[in-house]
């Protein structure tokens, strides 16, 4: 099963700048966005059925803003919306589609980069995402938790690990939550299989900053202890340029029953 987790930062946009045709070449399972930014009924969706994806949309209250989907070619059988957390399924953060023993699920955690307030709001939904994982997994024990976490973890995982260290997205307690969320039975599938490689996932559209390759690795697809031995690949393509953001795939193979 091919996985990929994308922030298109705009799924119109993407769209107009070449994801469809990027996506018949990749041709994942299952294709995981955030930061759609659209309403269902703007979903451009003849582009992505002409290619054999049915989407599940989880769009935010507020327009232009957020928003989480699955696109799948393969049907699943069951699709859940959100958390059942007022504030977070409002903004349109979480979704779930269920293969069999599988569960994949697309995240978009918060940023706290716009102050104080929303920096609070983010460790909140640290802790409540945590915990909400955690009881789902004693009934969905197999999960792959994709998305953009909006944390880089250790200092490979940023480009100037000095500079940023009062940055959100690399804050001393940010950091320290994604170390009790690993220790806790979730694993990091990139880092796990390449535990030296330094690549990025998102770039500033400032500063010239992917030309000069100075991003953060803050998108992932985190994995439970019991998908470990699922798992075959982990790849940044960051060779995709449909957003600010490029997309990670991860393959599994699914273990017989």
């Amino acid at each position: 099963m091919k996985i990929i987790t994308y922030n298109v930062n705009g799924l119109r946009a993407a769209a107009s700048k070449g994801l469809p045709e990027w996506l018949a070449q990749e041709n994942p399972d299952v294709l995981c966005l955030q930061e759609t930014k659209l309403q269902p009924e703007q979903y451009p969706a003849e582009a992505f059925e002409a290619l054999g994806y049915k989407a599940y949309l989880y769009s935010a209250q507020k327009k232009g803003y957020s928003g989480v989907a699955i696109l799948t070619r393969r049907e699943p059988d069951h699709v859940e919306y959100g958390m059942g957390l007022e504030a977070y399924d409002y903004e349109g953060r979480f979704i779930r589609a269920d293969y069999g023993d599988l569960s994949v699920v697309s995240v978009y955690h918060p940023s706290g980069s716009s102050g104080d307030e929303r920096q609070a709001f983010k460790m909140v939904w640290l802790e409540e995402f945590q915990h909400y994982v955690t009881e789902l997994r004693k009934t969905r024990p197999n999960l792959v938790l994709c998305g953009d976490y909006n944390i880089c973890h250790q200092p490979i995982d940023i480009h100037d690990p000095v500079r940023n260290a009062t940055n959100s997205g690399f804050l001393p307690e940010e950091r320290e939550w994604m170390t009790r969320f690993l220790s806790a039975g979730f694993t990091d599938s990139f880092r796990t299989l390449y535990p030296d490689k330094q690549e990025y996932t998102w770039w500033s559209y400032r500063f010239n900053s992917r030309a000069k390759n100075k991003g953060w690795r803050i998108d992932y697809c985190m994995v439970t202890e019991s998908v470990v031995p699922m798992l075959r690949n982990a790849r940044i393509l960051n060779d995709a340029v449909h957003s600010d953001h490029c997309p990670m795939e991860l393959e599994i193979e699914e273990l017989e029953k």
